[in-house]
């Protein structure tokens, strides 16, 4: 073979890079053009799927023209390098100002008190930390142990906090969610909680239904709580997707800071907040909340530059593109894009519901996505599951996950559709007609999938078998 290095002139599939494998273990000995070099990476991230026919990911997949090229000129730009950028600290600011002020701060500093993450993940971490820290300096300022702290939570839960609570050392207290309470039931949760309880966490979109925590009934069963034991136990929102949601579909729902015992509140700005992958948003009630543990200061950037993160160099691309959005679409805006995302929901919910195989979770849809399983009565005869119809649909580009839901009710197998900006109506009707397809594919299937026997047979295992 000839051994000759690739030049500027050597064809792209011509070249011995493209007969050669990938480097998968160790560095190349030698250098090959930005062109086979861009081919090679690009050839490898092709989607398996449409990004907009991916209704498993809640993640934002669309933004407008203008959006995505102020983001990309700001690729090289590092949010913490304040000294080379600090209009964009500025910009971050802002944006902890206006979604404070759109959960009802009651903050009256100008510059509320919030940070910025890589995502909601870290967003929750931060919440979660600053609880874990209040709790601690209390318990020390009384003379009380600090070794066995807890927190509340549904095993709704996003795995971040199975992720929060192993890192940090912190008992997790899961209420378990059942068939016919489908949401943290506030009673439960107030039994989970004592002395050393460090919040209870509630979720306003639940990742596994797309439903809602009643947060003002717990708020207000926590008070009760709170006054009779003498306990200061506060909650942190998880609004992963309801932090985008609520304010702007159902304004009059108290969830926020409007509720006494809401402490910090986090959210995605890449899931509703409508911006491409990279930006989660905290926000505490005020300064108090804010434990000072937090804030990190360093001057070798040329300034004295203070922050609070578990990261230090993150992308500032995605906090132009969050300012941008607020600027761009306003809460007019913000409005109509979340309340297009709940009819099309609603739509597709009230189609797949009156399907004669498909029995919708929830009656109603709260967030811009829902969860179906099998009908009972379909689900004795069918010669496929969930698992099955959701492959058939991949083989037509959609992504619609099937999984269990959790521990407790992990014997019920749903889909679910997440919808984005994104997706019109004519999408809507598309993927209906290839589930109603899919369906009657399967339906003309002479013998069970393998999915279909592994359920019988653990049927038959539980002595729950069905007879045709």
């Amino acid at each position: 073979m000839n051994t000759k290095h690739s030049t500027a002139t050597t064809a792209v599939y011509g070249s011995e890079e493209m007969v050669r494998p990938a480097p998968t273990m160790t560095i190349p000995e030698e250098m090959t053009t930005p062109e086979i070099a861009y081919r090679m990476v690009k050839d490898e991230t092709y989607a398996q799927t449409q990004p907009r026919l991916n209704l498993a990911t809640f993640v934002t997949t669309y933004m407008d023209e203008y959006a995505t090229r102020l983001m990309n000129e700001a690729i090289a730009m590092n949010y913490i390098d304040q000294t080379e950028y600090p209009r964009v600290a500025v910009m971050a600011s802002r944006c902890i100002n206006i979604l404070a002020n759109l959960w009802h701060t009651p903050e009256k500093e100008e510059s509320k008190s919030g940070a910025l993450g890589i995502g909601s993940s870290e967003a929750c971490m931060l919440g979660g930390v600053s609880a874990w820290l209040r709790w601690r300096k209390r318990r020390q300022a009384e003379g009380k142990p600090t070794d066995k702290p807890n927190l509340v939570i549904s095993t709704g839960m996003q795995v971040v906090w199975e992720k929060f609570c192993q890192l940090w050392q912190i008992e997790l207290r899961q209420v378990p969610l059942t068939a016919e309470k489908r949401t943290l039931c506030p009673k439960e949760a107030i039994k989970h909680c004592d002395e050393n309880t460090i919040c209870v966490v509630p979720i306003a979109g639940v990742t596994w239904t797309g439903l809602n925590d009643d947060i003002e009934a717990l708020d207000r069963e926590l008070d009760a709580y709170n006054t009779r034991t003498g306990h200061n136990i506060p909650i942190h929102v998880d609004a992963a997707s309801g932090g985008f949601i609520l304010p702007f579909v159902s304004p009059e729902t108290k969830w926020d800071f409007r509720l006494k015992w809401v402490a910090s509140i986090s959210t995605s700005g890449h899931k509703f907040g409508l911006v491409y992958p990279g930006i989660g948003w905290v926000v505490w009630r005020d300064k108090s909340m804010l434990p000072e543990e937090m804030s990190f200061s360093v001057n070798y950037l040329g300034a004295e530059v203070t922050q609070v993160g578990l990261n230090f160099s993150r992308p500032a691309a995605q906090v132009l593109g969050q300012y941008y959005n607020f600027i761009r679409l306003g809460r007019e805006g913000y409005t109509r894009v979340q309340q297009n995302s709940m009819e099309i929901a609603r739509y597709c919910h009230k189609r797949i519901g009156e399907m004669e195989c498909f029995e919708n979770y929830s009656t109603e849809v709260v967030n811009p996505l829902f969860v179906w399983c099998l009908s009972e009565e379909y689900r004795k005869k069918a010669k496929w599951t969930l698992y099955d119809l959701q492959a058939v649909l991949q083989q037509s580009g959609w992504m619609v996950p099937a999984y269990s839901l959790p521990r407790d009710i992990d014997d019920i197998v749903v889909m679910r559709i997440v919808v984005r900006q994104g997706m019109s109506r004519d999408m809507a009707d598309m993927l209906l007609r290839d589930i109603e397809a899919a369906v009657k594919e399967l339906d003309s299937l002479k013998y069970p999938t393998s999915s279909r026997q592994a359920f019988e047979k653990q049927e038959r295992q539980l002595g729950k078998i069905f007879t045709h």
